[in-house]
């Protein structure tokens, strides 16, 4: 009879005890879930007819399902800096620490709530876009939730050292909010990143957003994923970075 390793064990007892506390929160469930998936039914009626026209904001329609996407990862680095600062401020994070089960395991934890939220979120917005959005009815939906699970790991990262930096439950989602939504008008999703200025242009790289929404408007337009392999790579890349400096300035109180 095969055993299951200790470790492991204890990673899907606190996923399920955290996805628990986490779906008795109407209010994180319902921004993390519902919103984005009623902003998209919400566009697709409004705009649907005129996707597959040829107009002046014709480019914007055929990318709102990426902005919803993106809506979705930057939803999860909220809700995971909410909880991380909400558990450090009330001692609970602390508490965790002093349990048998290692700090990996606990961070690794949020990580899988959220990357599973996402995927629920994902999925529910592409069922519901199917009568809204004809041309994205031939998506490839499995490579698309991939897309945005690879890119809300990259962007989770980064909301790891937001959590590190601000200590208090108050100012946590104001900041997460400001430095997340604030990379949105440089990330291409808009605006081509050739057109911007050449300074702005070398921070867009930077961050997380930038690869994700290529990727994902790739993966939306039907690209294979070897068209992408240079925003997989700064995806990546990006985890690494972050996660190294998140070991260097992560406090448990």
């Amino acid at each position: 009879m095969t055993t299951i390793p200790p470790t492991l064990r204890g990673l899907t007892t606190l996923t399920w005890l955290e996805m628990k506390i986490f779906v008795r929160e109407p209010m994180g469930l319902s921004f993390t879930v519902v919103v984005p998936v009623i902003v998209f039914v919400g566009l697709g009626r409004m705009f649907g007819a005129q996707l597959g026209t040829t107009t002046a904001t014709g480019s914007f329609l055929e990318r709102i399902p990426i902005l919803v996407a993106i809506f979705i990862a930057i939803n999860a680095v909220q809700s995971l800096v909410a909880v991380i600062a909400i558990y450090r401020e009330s001692g609970i994070l602390k508490r965790l620490r002093a349990t048998p089960l290692s700090p990996l395991t606990i961070l690794v934890t949020q990580v899988l709530i959220k990357l599973i939220l996402t995927a629920v979120s994902v999925a529910l917005m592409l069922l519901a876009g199917r009568r809204y959005y004809p041309t994205g009815a031939d998506i490839p939906a499995l490579s698309f939730t991939f897309a945005l699970l690879l890119s809300t790991w990259s962007i989770l990262s980064l909301g790891f050292i937001i959590a590190s930096l601000v200590r208090t439950a108050r100012f946590a989602p104001p900041v997460a909010a400001m430095v997340t939504y604030g990379m949105l008008p440089f990330c291409g999703l808009f605006q081509a990143i050739e057109e911007l200025p050449t300074g702005v242009q070398i921070l867009a790289h930077a961050t997380p957003l930038t690869p994700a929404v290529s990727l994902l408007s790739g993966i939306w337009e039907g690209n294979p994923w070897s068209a992408h392999l240079g925003d997989v790579l700064a995806l990546t890349t990006i985890f690494g970075v972050c996660t190294l400096v998140t070991t260097r300035v992560f406090r448990w109180e």
